[in-house]
């Protein structure tokens, strides 16, 4: 009888976690023109042409516009930049429930060189030097810890002015979107590192599955590798409230965040979202009469749980539903020893 009683429970959380939207689809819902509500921050890094593309093609990012900005007057233009010491800049309007200014500044500085001086690629001049600009004053503790940790790279100092944005002016409507109208126009900026992980990968590999036998529980090798559920409130993650994050068990990947972490209720580890916003990858999962977006890690392909668009709404409305036996926790105090310490920057507030 208690057997038939926990199926019972098992199917009826099942399927409250149903849905017929995939993330893309949810995240699509508000109209593009809707950005009062969201984040924006001001990049300079050379050439604006070559940054703006490059953030267009990642996930989080809402809107871009190409413009001038913290120069000496209200007003200027694309030829009056020498007078006026403008730079040139993108406006980035990003959605935070999905990407961090973290993890947007990490972005940045993958186009840039941050040492050097007035020039990026073989722009020359004080209108491309690199700079972030911000308007609200606790995005300075962001943009400096990122900073600080591109910093440890290089013996020079970085070349990176941070200052409040000011005098933002738009550019011509000839500037916006160039590299889209015109796709042989010169950029310095590598536009396929966008595709790249943020984070390095080399020494998260899939070990082989003799291997993975002797390493893993019985559970977790069934739900990593044969798709497999773990009972509802059995998993001590499933209540685990400890600042750290949370790693692929398979390969040590970094999948989660302490800090987007929450109790949905539903009996596993629940996220409102995942550590970088091209973390994971998505399947249609159509298995037991339900349709749902099954979740998997990149590099071990490991399958992890599902994710649902019923999730608090002011943290972007998902729930990343994952069985915590496919997960390891690492604890903010373990991250450097574990390899894991350029993380930090992403999880501290």
């Amino acid at each position: 009888m208690k057997h038939i009683l926990w199926i019972l429970l098992f199917l009826l959380l099942l399927s409250s976690c149903t849905v017929d939207q995939t993330v893309e689809e949810k995240r699509e819902e508000a109209p593009s023109s809707v950005y009062e509500d969201k984040e924006r921050i001001y990049l300079a890094g050379g050439c604006f042409w070559g940054t703006e593309a490059y953030f267009k093609k990642i996930p989080g990012i809402l809107h871009t516009e190409v413009g001038y900005i913290n120069g000496n007057t209200e007003e200027t233009s694309y030829y009056s930049l020498s007078k006026t010491d403008h730079a040139e800049a993108v406006q980035v309007i990003y959605d935070k429930n999905v990407i961090s200014l973290a993890e947007v500044l990490l972005h940045y500085h993958r186009t840039i060189d941050p040492i050097s001086v007035n020039q990026q690629g073989n722009d020359r001049g004080r209108q491309y030097r690199t700079g972030i600009y911000y308007e609200k004053d606790e995005d300075l503790s962001v943009i400096e810890r990122v900073n600080e940790l591109i910093q440890k790279d290089y013996t020079e100092p970085l070349a990176v002015e941070v200052e409040k944005m000011k005098n933002y002016s738009k550019a011509e409507e000839e500037h916006q979107d160039y590299l889209e109208k015109n796709p042989g126009g010169y950029c310095h900026v590598d536009l396929t590192t966008a595709d790249e992980p943020l984070f390095s990968t080399e020494n998260y590999t899939k070990p082989s599955d003799e291997e993975l036998r002797q390493l893993l529980s019985p559970e977790s090798y069934n739900i990593t590798q044969n798709d497999g559920t773990e009972p509802p409130f059995s998993h001590e993650y499933d209540k685990l409230d400890e600042p750290g994050i949370y790693v692929d068990i398979v390969t040590g990947e970094p999948l989660f965040l302490s800090t987007d972490k929450y109790d949905a209720g539903c009996g596993w580890p629940s996220f409102t979202k995942p550590i970088v916003a091209k973390g994971l990858q998505y399947k249609q999962d159509d298995s037991h009469g339900m349709s749902r977006t099954e979740v998997r890690s990149k590099i071990g392909d490991s399958h992890l749980g599902h994710v649902f668009p019923d999730g608090p709404e002011d943290k972007g409305g998902m729930r990343y539903c994952i069985n915590g036996a496919s997960l390891r926790f690492v604890p903010l105090e373990k991250m450097d020893e574990e390899g894991y310490g350029e993380l930090k920057v992403l999880l501290e507030p």
